[in-house]
């Protein structure tokens, strides 16, 4: 008999961000490496023979938990990557149901029926899964391996071993993020001993602890609130009402920053807005918040510069701005840039703390600017991970 602990991920930008992020290749997030290190405290008495993962940097990244501290070497199996989200693959969840809104729903309800545009379905990872985890067994007879691998991937391997029909997966929990499930191999038989166990997650630092969605599960009370997801249209500045929620948006956050309104020159910001990204961050029909995003500058460097990030009054102090983060990552990643950099008032504490909680440092003073302006960085490509 092989005793294959089975551990879910770390937080990645995915489960942060609300993005759909299946072979997307996601960062851990800074809350995933404490994760990390209390899933390495767990199995530091645990007897390990082998450690697998799947061939995607968060699964890679978390199995260092246990793999280097028994200096083992990690073998990858790419059978143990997530369900291929096809079309889907880093959109918003919330933009997934704009243009897929049946295809979410199959996703929900964990149907049969359910399969992206050039993605994978529920049976397809559960055979996969299931194949891999039995191929894993038979290599290492008698031993204990730690295997590391995906939400909805656990869940399918979790229904195939109950022979279930993927609708099956419905009647299942959810896994925490490094939650680990301890499986009994023997021959082709698998049997699960404990399944999606988190706690040696301090509560601060799980995931699910932290979203509405999964709060919401068992409280009578859920059917009142919203689960708010975003999504993202660009803002049009040649129409007269998208001209004039841009100039609200920033008149409003320089009053809010600076108490006053000397120094603020609107035209100059009205003028590079006409050349660069803007979006508009929508809850629904309604909008937000506003991204706008300055390609050009130094691009050479590899920087993504985030030139204007707001949030409208009514949606501050919910835990969505972070979702505008999540979309500069994803116009900035695919255009080969590594960093992250904004400018933000010293005076600014709430803004200030925000960045530094996902991993802005502050790099330097802007020069020549009418009120101080620091610059602030972080880090969005692989190599320094």
């Amino acid at each position: 008999m092989t005793q294959i602990y089975l551990v879910r991920h770390a937080e990645a930008e995915g489960n942060l961000y609300r993005r759909a992020q299946g072979w997307y290749n996601a960062l851990i997030t800074e809350n995933g490496y404490a994760q990390i290190e209390a899933l390495r405290a767990r199995f530091a008495s645990v007897p390990v023979d082998a450690v697998y993962s799947s061939d995607l940097f968060r699964t890679m990244t978390t199995a260092k938990a246990v793999y280097l501290p028994k200096h083992l070497p990690l073998q990858t199996d790419e059978r143990l990557r997530e369900i291929n989200l096809g079309a889907w693959e880093d959109c918003t969840w919330s933009q997934v149901g704009r243009f897929d809104g049946a295809g979410l729903e199959r996703f929900g309800s964990c149907s049969s029926q359910f399969r992206p545009e050039g993605g994978e379905s529920y049976k397809d990872v559960m055979v996969r899964m299931k194949a891999a985890v039995l191929d894993i067994a038979a290599r290492h007879p008698g031993q204990t391996v730690a295997v590391f691998s995906h939400g909805v991937a656990i869940r399918c391997l979790q229904a195939a071993v109950r022979d279930w029909p993927p609708e099956g997966m419905a009647r299942l929990s959810h896994s925490d993020n490094t939650a680990v499930t301890l499986l009994e191999v023997d021959g082709e038989r698998i049997k699960a001993v404990y399944e999606n166990d988190n706690s040696h997650l301090p509560q601060k630092v799980s995931t699910l602890s932290k979203q509405q969605w999964w709060r919401d599960l068992n409280d009578p009370e859920a059917s009142c609130r919203r689960d708010v997801t975003l999504w993202f249209r660009p803002l049009n500045m040649e129409e007269e009402t998208e001209r004039s929620l841009y100039r609200d948006s920033r008149r409003e956050a320089w009053r809010t920053i600076h108490g006053e309104m000397a120094h603020y020159d609107e035209n100059a910001y009205v003028e590079a807005a006409e050349h660069q990204k803007v979006f508009c961050a929508m809850d629904g029909d309604r909008p937000a918040g506003v991204l706008q995003l300055d390609t050009a500058f130094r691009a050479e460097e590899k920087v993504g510069m985030i030139a204007f990030y707001y949030m409208t009054p009514e949606y501050r102090h919910k835990g969505l701005g972070v979702q505008l983060l999540g979309q500069a990552v994803s116009v900035y990643r695919p255009l080969g840039r590594d960093r992250l950099l904004l400018r933000c008032a010293p005076e600014n504490a709430v803004a200030q703390h925000f960045y530094k909680k996902y991993g802005f440092r502050k790099v330097g003073d802007v020069p020549g600017t009418a009120v101080p302006l620091e610059y602030l960085e972080k880090y969005i490509g692989y190599e320094e991970q």
